[in-house]
């Protein structure tokens, strides 16, 4: 293995989106570095890379909620890379719907530690290669729900700002190293996460993207066209109905933003 090979970094790499994101990267090249709680999806997905021909992935164990093993993950996978990492993924995530008073507290707070805390782990143990690497990225896994606050969404969606402020100013103080942090905002999405998902959102949205529509656009994101790359457009917007919600909600006063999401949740 030479440091001249690009490398990607994914947490919650078994399935889904970060299962889609790994063999996305690993066709245009990249070293992909796979972990998840999942062991068993993770070594299907070594076993896919590796059948297609495509490149190699190099897979382990991590609970992104553990900063120790998080470290020990990230500095041993960017070691086999040859000591850069180009591309951290913050993807790992979990998503609870229902009316927040009627669901058990832990499994607010087990929402928080993943959602949050894992990307606080990821970024924090990845910064020391990705400063080291030139032109290095972080995608941190945002949601239309940090457009506002989403009914029968509410920690998830909070979960979700949390992942927008942090990537804003993140990607501020971390330019003067040649760093971007930046975020992908997708609505709903068809894969396990959502498979028994009813809410008044998905009632009048419906679930229209796929694992591979945010997975190119991840790709697109990280080598952006000049005018995104001019801009330094820092959150990413998938999807078409994402992206009208988005523009609306920068144009529309407040009142006219919550009652749009208040229609779209049947509240």
């Amino acid at each position: 293995m030479t440091a001249t090979r690009k490398s990607v970094f994914i947490t919650g790499a078994a399935a889904g989106i970060g299962r889609a994101t790994a063999l996305t990267f690993a066709r245009n090249g990249f070293l992909v570095g796979g972990f998840d709680i999942d062991e068993v999806g993770l070594k299907t997905l070594a076993d896919e890379i590796d059948q297609r021909g495509v490149g190699r992935a190099i897979v382990g164990h991590l609970d992104v909620t553990d900063p120790d093993e998080m470290a020990q993950r990230v500095g041993d996978f960017t070691k086999a890379a040859g000591g850069r990492l180009d591309v951290m993924i913050n993807n790992a995530g979990i998503l609870r719907a229902g009316r927040f008073e009627e669901m058990e507290l832990g499994g607010h707070f087990k929402e928080i530690d993943i959602n949050t805390k894992g990307v606080v782990n990821g970024l924090y143990a990845a910064f020391p290669y990705l400063r080291s690497t030139r032109n290095s990225v972080v995608v941190n896994l945002a949601s239309a729900s940090a457009i506002y606050g989403q009914a029968e969404l509410a920690n998830y969606s909070a979960t979700k700002f949390f992942v927008r402020g942090i990537t804003e100013a993140l990607d501020i103080e971390w330019n003067r190293y040649g760093i971007r942090v930046i975020a992908m905002w997708p609505l709903f999405v068809n894969t396990a996460m959502t498979d028994h998902l009813k809410t008044g959102s998905t009632e009048s949205l419906g679930i229209r993207l796929t694992a591979q529509d945010i997975a190119d656009a991840i790709v697109a994101a990280v080598d952006p066209r000049w005018l995104r790359r001019a801009i330094h457009q820092v959150h990413f917007p998938v999807g078409s109905q994402t992206k009208v919600l988005a523009a609306g909600s920068r144009f529309s006063p407040g009142w006219l933003t919550r009652l749009v999401n208040k229609r779209l949740a049947h509240s």
